[in-house]
């Protein structure tokens, strides 16, 4: 076996790395041999240097094979769909229902949050009792009987991915385009899907902030996608302003609760979820076309088909039978909440800073260890364009978190003239 810190070496001085080099450095990523200072310079090499599309491949994979791969035989299409990763984007919690009351099933791995974005696992994690990593055969089941699952990566699939995800979180390597997009199909090519789409993020609270950015990574992964087997399209969102109102753990699980149950549905928001949705029906046969993909997504909405389908996933994963009729009494609620309120109109936000401003509330993590406060956040969080004073809420554990937090949102907001409105789907990549 070749050493970590030869590999290291090679993709440092910016040379090519043979697949067989590649499947080794993963091995070891799986076995334990290759340690957690090798697999940050590895990161730290790659983000610098780069992969070319064949290194890609094989690095995607070799940790998709390093650990189980799931087949399934089910009566309809394995579908799922997956985000770069944003500030307010809470809509795994509120989509795979609502493709599941449609006749898909939704196998979602999800992760813990990344640098400055918040995870689908960590939210999840705010619900009293639900099993995030409940084993490969609780998760099947519950894909069969209830169409859909969210949980977390566990140790038999991707497990070389799960090692080199958390270092990435704290090493400063998350924004590498080749790292992202390894990352997240080999955990779908684990998964055994028969279609993916991919919600790629740009804007101020993006990982890719710049168009070109997101439009290289898009096709990136809808081209390896492609060529590992697995029909894959991508929608560029805009990520200029929080998706949500809502940012942090709780909070923003009971946002996808309000919008499951109809309580609110803020344009953006819907408009990305009903575009990704379709993008999924349509992959898996369920729908011909866009539009009659976006019609079924909202009968099932206005039906509560979608509601019923998360509450049952989360009762079957051990969360609360109740949770959608009373989620005030199961989620956590943090002591301090506080108004911040600024006169004048939102001509700018500095989206990114609100997903840093929940890592300083203790809504995220500065090292793997770190537990995570699920109570903590903002809600009611102002759009571009908004002139009614209010800026947001802060949810803090103390009145000095809240103190920190307050400033921080004030300093995230440009008060001025109204900005032009931003279509939230920007662009689509991908066949069809």
């Amino acid at each position: 076996m070749r050493l970590p810190q030869e590999t290291i070496r090679t993709k440092r001085d910016g040379l090519p790395l043979a697949p067989e080099e590649i499947r080794a450095f993963v091995a070891g990523l799986t076995d334990g041999t290759v340690g957690e200072g090798h697999a940050a310079a590895f990161a730290m090499a790659v983000f610098f240097r780069g992969l070319a599309l064949p290194e890609r491949v094989a690095l995607t994979r070799a940790m998709a094979e390093s650990g189980r791969v799931l087949t399934w035989d089910l009566p309809g299409p394995v579908l799922d769909k997956h985000s770069t990763g944003g500030i307010g984007d809470t809509v795994s919690l509120a989509l795979a229902p609502m493709v599941a009351a449609c006749g898909g099933y939704v196998p979602m791995i999800s992760g813990r949050g990344l640098g400055h974005t918040g995870g689908t696992l960590d939210k999840l994690g705010s619900i009293p009792g639900y099993d995030a990593m409940p084993g490969l055969d609780a998760f099947r089941r519950t894909v069969r009987h209830v169409g859909c699952a969210i949980i977390g990566q566990t140790a038999e699939l991707a497990p070389a991915d799960r090692r080199l995800y958390a270092i990435r979180d704290v090493t400063g390597t998350v924004e590498s385009l080749d790292l992202i997009t390894a990352s997240i199909l080999s955990k779908k090519l684990a998964a055994g899907l028969d279609g993916l789409v991919m919600d790629v993020k740009h804007g101020s609270g993006a990982f890719m902030a710049t168009l070109p950015e997101a439009q290289a990574l898009a096709e990136s992964i809808v081209t390896v996608a492609e060529g590992a087997g697995l029909r894959t399209a991508a929608l560029i969102t805009d990520m200029d302003a929080p998706l949500a109102s809502a940012a942090g753990n709780a909070v923003e699980v009971a946002y996808a609760i309000d919008y499951l149950k109809g309580v609110t549905r803020e344009p953006r928001f819907h408009a990305v979820t009903l575009a990704l949705g379709a993008e999924m029906l349509v992959a898996g046969g369920l729908a011909r076309h866009a539009a009659g993909a976006v019609e079924r997504l909202e009968a099932v909405l206005a039906s509560g088909r979608a509601a019923e389908a998360f509450a049952q996933m989360v009762a079957t994963l051990g969360g609360p039978a109740d949770l959608l009729d009373e989620p005030e009494r199961h989620l956590p609620a943090a002591p301090v909440r506080r108004p911040v309120r600024q006169t004048g109109t939102v001509a700018g936000i500095a989206t990114r800073e609100i997903g840093l401003a929940v890592i300083e509330l203790g809504g995220g993590r500065t090292r793997p260890e770190d537990v995570i406060d699920p109570r903590v956040g903002f809600t009611q969080l102002a759009g571009p364009g908004a002139c009614d004073g209010l800026l947001g809420i802060v949810h803090a554990a103390d009145e000095a978190a809240a103190d920190r937090a307050e400033a921080a949102l004030r300093a995230a907001y440009r008060m001025g003239a109204a900005p032009e409105s931003r279509a939230p789907v920007l662009e689509r990549v991908g066949a069809g």
